[in-house]
């Protein structure tokens, strides 16, 4: 049974698909920030595929045909981006100066933070890109001599903390404008913070998703001169 469901597809999607919903579930009813739907979700996974021996790699492989989706999931943000886009026209220069100062601010920190601590060369390169999408931050790992796997963990772990955390913090530092909290979400905590951030606001969301795009692609050309 296990040799089966160790290379079954169907086996795959339907238990992240389900792993998803009862996440959501969960959220919904006890409405708990820590029962963040993702985080949630992962943890079932990981639980399910211990208890039926399964190991990642099979896991991984079976699950491809949903990956293949999160590119074109990602893009679709963009429309998004365009149904705000004449309220946001005033707002576009400012927009990009938070995403600029965000963006610099992670890059360096992570260099400070390495250099206070010792990490070698191979850490720092898989934890400079923790805030952009996992399609940008493992290329660019890769091409620096990082790890990829460390860098998706760095940017799934960044994009949950932002998402669960990031509501608490607008509260506390009193952020209340939509526009400079899609900048924070985007920039910090790209694809899984504009998510919270769409059900914040879809102003927020929209800022959100322009700010992810600009911060990749601005850490991309950083990266390029740090290599």
């Amino acid at each position: 049974m296990t040799a089966f469901l160790q290379n079954s597809t169907f086996f795959a999607v339907l238990l992240t698909v389900a792993a998803f919903c009862l996440g959501t579930f969960l959220q919904k009813k006890f409405k708990s920030p820590l029962l963040n739907p993702i985080l949630t979700g992962a943890v079932t996974v990981m639980i399910t595929l211990s208890l039926l021996g399964i190991s990642n790699a099979d896991y991984q492989a079976a699950v491809r045909p949903l990956s293949f989706l999160m590119t074109p999931a990602t893009i679709c943000l963009a429309i998004a981006f365009y149904e705000q886009l004449l309220k946001l026209k005033g707002d576009l220069p400012l927009i990009c100066i938070g995403t600029v100062a965000g963006t610099l601010g992670s890059l360096g920190s992570i260099l400070l933070l390495s250099k206070l601590f010792g990490l070698e060369h191979t850490l720092l390169f898989s934890l400079l890109p923790k805030s952009v999408t996992t399609a940008i931050g493992a290329v660019l790992s890769e091409e620096g001599g990082g790890i990829p796997a460390v860098t998706t963990a760095a940017i799934i772990c960044t994009g949950i903390l932002g998402n669960m955390a990031g509501p608490l913090l607008c509260r506390i530092f009193r952020l209340r404008d939509p526009v400079a909290r899609g900048v924070a979400f985007g920039t910090a905590s790209h694809v899984i913070g504009t998510a919270r951030a769409n059900e914040m606001d879809p102003l927020t969301g929209a800022v959100s998703t322009f700010s992810l795009t600009l911060a990749g692609l601005l850490t991309a050309v950083c990266f390029s001169f740090l290599v």
